[in-house]
């Protein structure tokens, strides 16, 4: 039962992650219907990709199940096709994303742990599954990546990860303790979004005291 749950989280989290991308490539670039889906897929399944050739767990995981991609390409085509009426449901498809991010941090570090990485390495690895995506998709459209500019987005990711690696060290590893830290990546990825909190910037210097 807890593993179908995790399952159905991760697919609606990567839909949710496929509706976001695709949905910034609307905005942000002139592509056809191609490379909307694909801007989705690759926001979407990207940082579980990254994450498997870390491990080195080929092939990755989205690639040997079918409904990932499924559940990613009709993310990027929905939003290709209902675009101006999905902006008016961003609040909701925000809070999916925000799910998103927080499992996938979570079950990225799980699988380093499992795979014998050390709890640094596995918070790493969990982060980098939850905003490889959206990286990618910044950098194909040559924009500066927004996880480095905007919002509380890597942050929330590191904290769930490292909430989980910690409750692992615990001994206290287990469903309670994976959807606590996923809820605590959640409630601050959720926090930075309503509150426009952003990770702190360095300090703006005059142009006198650049010289």
């Amino acid at each position: 039962m807890a593993t179908t749950a995790l399952l159905v989280l991760d697919l609606v989290g990567t839909f949710a992650f496929a509706l976001n991308g695709a949905l910034t490539a609307l905005r942000t670039t002139r592509l056809d219907i191609v490379g909307v889906v694909t801007l989705g897929m690759i926001t979407a399944l990207g940082g579980g990709t990254i994450r498997d050739v870390f491990l080195d767990s080929l092939p990755p995981a989205t690639f040997v199940d079918w409904r990932y991609l499924a559940v990613a390409a009709g993310g990027g085509l929905i939003a290709f096709v209902a675009g101006p009426y999905l902006e008016r449901l961003n609040g909701t498809i925000n809070v999916l994303d925000a799910a998103g991010l927080s499992l996938f941090a979570v079950t990225g570090a799980l699988k380093a742990l499992d795979l014998g990485f050390g709890p640094a390495q596995a918070v790493i690895v969990g982060t980098i599954t939850g905003v490889g995506g959206g990286t990618l998709r910044d950098v194909l459209i040559r924009q500066v990546p927004s996880v480095l500019t905007s919002g509380l987005y890597a942050v929330p990711a590191l904290v769930g990860a490292t909430a989980v690696v910690v409750a692992d060290l615990l001994g206290t590893r287990g469903p309670v303790a994976s959807i606590s830290a996923a809820a605590l990546c959640c409630t601050i990825r959720m926090v930075g979004v309503h509150f426009d909190v952003h990770a702190p910037f360095p300090p703006v210097r005059t142009r006198r005291e650049r010289e």
